[in-house]
């Protein structure tokens, strides 16, 4: 095995260090006292119910904000769902955001974490049991919540915004209008990382308990809503068409986005393997990440390695012996403290990065055995010092090599029939943004 040099960002990395299990046990068990989280449930009760638990996130972001300097404001994002579907009645929605803005007034990237708070038993129109919600998903808002106390007190030149969304389990709706917005307002959104169910350790059917791993999924052919909805038939099959001649496959926004987490969380998380799922999501199953995927943003799911579905949409219940229900005894605290951190340093790096480099293509003027690669500087944020060139073999799934290089453009002796390539920015201090898979330049 080759040695491998860790290089960390000690600011990062002191970030990570504050990230507290405690704190997290305390959110997660502080949002299943309020009984029922479900979409439907009560909004007027000052104790119980979704209208109190809304109450509660934002009154607390706001009170890590105290810490930003006036550099965080919390938000609601309030809108009405219609009836229909899972909604017996036109219902009230509110996505809690707290906008970290970023130092840079010439950087307009917006980075998202986020977790939904809302929670459902066996059957989801059921308002009113008590649907306690400790890791599906009080565990992905508690990463939120406990990322945004820790990073309220720090700068980064682009913007962060934590987030806590409802309507996940009625059809992920508070993502779908928060997404939208995003679309509308022309926010700038490089990347959004959506936590869901990332707090137990112990597989139900194979009674594997794993607290080192947690899944990263990401979609491959990019679900661009806005080429679904216009002329279908045509413009997907040129979309397919291109990323098939390009051999881009593997290497969709999301994708790439997959791999930094990987690279970048096991730099500075100990004790952590992070799994590459490629697909969207699980099997037949969706998330909030699908929201962003569907408005053209980059988007991953995070998830638990092994799930236990006698604690996933439940009633409370015992049968034979076996306690039914997502209760908070059944979360590995310490487990989530490592997604938070993980979620962390992903951030802080890509929020801290100069953006990425634009219109990155290899040369196809004439055949060669060699590579030649050329972009341009990012037209927002800071000049990078210098550029990574990313390469690994077809048949690899990870990045194996990076070749670091000044200027816009690099030949390599390397058939870009053989390998893939992908460019990224980097600034003095290491940080790297997101990498950007080349078209062909004619």
């Amino acid at each position: 095995m080759a040695q491998t040099t860790i290089k960390q960002d000690p600011a990062i990395k002191q970030m990570a260090d504050e990230v507290s299990s405690k704190n997290i046990e305390t959110i997660i068990r502080k949002l299943v006292s309020f009984k029922s989280r479900n979409t439907l449930s009560d909004t007027t009760s000052r104790t119980e119910g979704i209208g109190a638990a809304r109450n509660w996130i934002k009154s607390e972001m706001e009170r890590y904000a105290a810490a930003s300097g006036g550099r965080m404001k919390v938000e609601f994002d309030t809108f009405t769902q219609p009836a229909g579907g899972r909604y017996d009645k036109p219902t009230v929605l509110k996505n809690v955001l707290a906008i970290l803005k970023g130092t840079d007034p010439g950087d307009t990237r917006v980075y998202m974490v986020s977790g939904h708070y809302d929670s459902r038993v066996t059957n989801v129109m059921n308002a009113n049991a008590v649907e306690p919600g400790a890791v599906d998903d009080a565990s992905g808002t508690a990463v939120s919540m406990e990322l945004c106390r820790v990073m309220a007190q720090r700068s980064f030149p682009a913007t962060i915004i934590f987030m806590a969304v409802p309507g996940e389990e009625q059809g992920l709706n508070g993502s779908a209008h928060v997404a939208k917005r995003a679309k509308d307002e022309h926010w700038n959104v490089d990347a959004m990382l959506n936590n869901d169910i990332v707090g137990n350790t112990h597989g139900q059917d194979n009674d594997l308990k794993d607290n080192i791993h947690v899944r990263v999924f990401s979609e491959g052919i990019p679900s661009i809503d806005a080429v679904l909805r216009n002329d279908t038939t045509r413009r997907v099959a040129a979309a397919i068409s291109s990323l098939i001649g390009n051999g881009g496959e593997n290497d969709s926004p999301s994708r790439q986005l997959a791999r930094y987490t990987k690279e970048t969380a096991e730099r500075y998380v100990d004790q952590l393997d992070v799994k590459l799922i490629y697909r969207r999501d699980r099997f037949l199953r969706g998330g909030d990440q699908t929201s962003f995927q569907l408005q053209g943003f980059t988007a991953v799911r995070l998830t638990e390695m092994n799930e236990d579905f006698t604690h996933q949409h439940q009633d409370l219940r015992t049968e034979k012996g076996i306690v039914y229900g997502d209760l908070p005894e059944f979360a590995d605290f310490n487990y989530i403290q490592k997604v938070a951190r993980m979620n962390l340093s992903v951030l802080a790096n890509l929020a801290s990065a100069p953006a990425s480099p634009i219109n990155v293509g290899v040369t196809t003027t004439q055949l060669t055995n060699n590579t030649t690669l050329q972009w341009q500087d990012p037209k927002i944020g800071k000049k990078p010092v210098g550029y990574y060139i990313l390469m690994r073999e077809t048949t690899s799934p990870l990045w194996e090599r990076k070749i670091y290089v000044t200027g816009n453009q690099t030949t390599l002796d390397y058939s870009k029939d053989n390998y893939f390539f992908a460019v990224q920015s980097v600034d003095a201090g290491g940080h790297e943004s997101l990498p950007i898979y080349p078209k062909p330049v004619r």
